[in-house]
């Protein structure tokens, strides 16, 4: 209650300042507007702003003044509002290839730990939850819905995942099996699935039907495009027109990974899908801040502008043609 009567005590009291001060100027009206005595627009205007620019400053500053400091760590998510990311890992031996990154100089299951630990530096982590299959002839899960980075993290860098697995080709279809079934009985628009493959062996038919589970699909593509490289008797590259095709197919994104990090507006997408828009709430700091500022910006700028336009008078003697 100090702020509100502070402000209307200081409203009151500029108030009756610019009345006293306004007649003031009326006696003296033809010296400072010349012989009509009249002020231009913004000289009737901008001088009973001051009252309430005034009384907004001194509300937002006081405001800021008696609240109390306080972190705003950010917020467990409830149960409905959790954000589910599963990711599909290829762990073939063709993902150990070394052809990724910028200067093609890593493997192509580092660059995917490159890709996802950006991603989680980009997402607030306390609202996700963490899924991991590993795909090579068949899928296994690794770990599901956690919320440790650290152990996908581990997950993602250093498990040599690919000797649980019989010797064969590559089945990416097997791994969103796999994920499907897990997620399957989320929430509606809860699921994020991203695919994390170089593409190798990929069959063009059998796509699963995602369930309601799922919102968005990024399919992650990693490798060197053009030039392949020699494993089990072929050339290995990253197949981008098949995963192209599969993010088509699947009502998702495609993105090239072997050189460039996901999009920011990519992943602020998918970690909004499902959530009505809802209105900005403003706080009484926000509010106040808003005030202190506004109220504190008028208040120096009137002086400038009433200099500049107050009055349509110029006194001395005119120019010369």
């Amino acid at each position: 209650m100090v702020a509100p009567l502070c402000a209307i005590l200081v409203l009151v009291l500029m108030w009756v300042a610019e009345t006293l001060h306004q007649r003031r100027v009326t006696s003296l009206a033809s010296l400072a507007f010349g012989p009509d005595g009249k002020p231009a627009f913004l000289g009737r205007v901008l001088p009973w702003l001051k009252a309430p620019a005034a009384a907004l400053a001194t509300w937002g500053l006081l405001v800021l003044a008696t609240m109390p400091p306080k972190v705003h760590p950010p917020e467990e998510a409830s149960e409905g509002e959790i954000k589910h990311v599963m990711m599909i890992l290829d762990v073939s031996p063709s993902m150990q290839l070394i052809d990724a990154g910028k200067e093609g100089m890593i493997s192509r299951r580092k660059q995917c730990a490159t890709l996802m630990q950006s991603f989680f530096r980009r997402v607030i982590m306390e609202q996700v939850r963490l899924s991991v299959i590993a795909v090579y002839t068949g899928a296994k899960p690794v770990v599901v819905d956690t919320r440790d980075v650290e152990v996908v993290r581990n997950i993602l860098n250093d498990l040599p995942m690919s000797h649980a697995f019989d010797p064969g080709q590559t089945q990416l279809f097997s791994g969103l099996e796999e994920a499907i079934g897990i997620c399957h009985p989320w929430a509606k628009d809860s699921t994020t699935l991203v695919i994390l493959s170089d593409g190798d062996t990929l069959p063009a038919i059998g796509m699963p039907r995602l369930p309601p589970s799922v919102s968005d699909v990024l399919v992650v593509g990693v490798g060197d495009p053009r030039q392949g490289s020699f494993i089990n008797g072929y050339q290995s590259k990253q197949e981008s027109s098949t995963l192209r095709q599969m993010a088509a197919r699947l009502g998702g994104v495609y993105h090239d990974g072997n050189a460039r990090h996901i999009q920011s507006d990519v992943l602020e997408r998918m970690m909004n899908a499902g959530k009505e828009g809802s209105a900005i709430r403003l706080t009484l700091r926000e509010l106040a801040l808003i005030g202190a500022s506004i109220g504190s910006l008028l208040l120096a700028a009137i002086p400038f502008l009433l200099a500049w336009g107050g009055t349509r008078y110029r006194p001395g003697v005119p120019a010369e043609a």
